[in-house]
């Protein structure tokens, strides 16, 4: 998906918001590891896509399961939410991004998974009506 394959919400009134889901693959285990590098990630990719942060960021390892443990991550935004769970077995990163604002899912994907390291990375994209 290019940035002119991003649907401008603004344009198209029946879009209300877009839902991106990224899971990144074979991530720097130490990069998901580390809550402050994560809690970072936030800001750089608020900033990147113009989303104004709305609190803290809130980071927190849970799981007992390994096949799940790792940090899970929210952030509100003032136009929803970014999310992700960073699992420690697979060293996967699975973030969520959503926002009645305009932003490039595609832009997202790049910056995430080469923040975190990962070798591939699956988008998918859902207009929501």
């Amino acid at each position: 998906m290019t940035a002119a394959n991003v649907i401008k919400i603004d344009t198209a009134p029946d879009v209300w918001g877009i839902a991106s889901a990224i899971d990144i693959y074979d991530c720097d285990p130490e990069k998901i590891r580390d809550a402050e590098l994560i809690k970072r990630f936030v800001v750089e990719l608020c900033d990147l896509i113009e989303m104004k942060r709305f609190g803290e960021t809130q980071v927190v390892h849970f799981g007992e399961d390994e096949k799940v443990a790792g940090f899970s991550m929210v952030q509100l935004i003032e136009t929803s939410l970014i999310s992700a769970h960073f699992a420690n077995q697979s060293n996967a990163t699975y973030l969520d991004v959503f926002s009645c604002k305009t932003y490039d899912p595609e832009v997202v994907r790049e910056f995430s998974q080469n923040y975190f390291g990962g070798k591939t990375s699956r988008l998918n994209v859902t207009y929501r009506h």
